[in-house]
């Protein structure tokens, strides 16, 4: 039933949002234009705000479905904590998202599911980091460099409310944290490479 979960997960995660509605809209890959991503920034770029709002809010939805509806169907059938099957089941939305099934492993950058399933399982981290994400645009107005610096400080929320102010989190919880920047960052390497060489 774990692996039934992870895998439902990840093919929800693998529903290539941004691909449909650059079909739908205007009959193109939306990998082929903008940043050659597909994602909801580059969806904002190429389809416009109103499909890039839904694209976005659908991929926020996948990360939030195979957290909270998926990974209960494995509730008390095998010997994992719940917040771990949670956690995996996360992972594997988010997995799915970057690497989809569909649309021949070529997906976006993890943000919008990954902001899913944090909404499930680290609201108020993830609510701190949102603040930081939204005054960095307003800053640079580069969603890229707002993305990669909420990355980089979710451990350090994590970390500073789990030792400076006692906040119950589960290992595992808390070092998914961890894994879960890293791949933020990791995804976002060639816009890292982008913005050092505008320096």
């Amino acid at each position: 039933m774990l692996f039934i979960v992870m895998l439902l997960s990840y093919l929800l995660g693998s529903i290539p949002s941004s691909i449909i509605a650059g079909k739908l809209l205007r009959g193109i890959d939306i990998r082929d234009y903008g940043s050659g991503n597909a994602g909801g920034t580059n969806t904002f770029r190429v389809l416009g705000w109103k499909p890039g709002v839904l694209v976005t809010a659908a991929d926020v939805v996948k990360g939030i479905v195979a957290t909270f509806w998926v990974a209960p169907l494995a509730f008390g059938v095998c010997s994992i904590d719940s917040d771990t099957i949670r956690l995996m089941a996360g992972i594997s939305a988010i997995i799915g998202h970057i690497w989809t099934v569909f649309a021949g492993f070529r997906g976006g950058k993890g943000v919008g599911t990954a902001a899913g399933v944090l909404v499930v399982l680290y609201p108020v981290p993830l609510l701190i980091c949102l603040a930081l994400f939204l005054v960095v645009l307003a800053l640079w107005r580069i969603v890229a460099l707002s993305s990669i610096a909420a990355a980089l400080a979710f451990p350090l929320v994590l970390s500073t409310l789990r030792y400076g102010f006692d906040w119950p989190m589960a290992d595992p919880l808390y070092y998914f944290g961890f894994a879960a920047s890293i791949l933020i960052i990791f995804t976002h390497r060639s816009n890292i490479r982008k913005l050092m060489k505008k320096r």
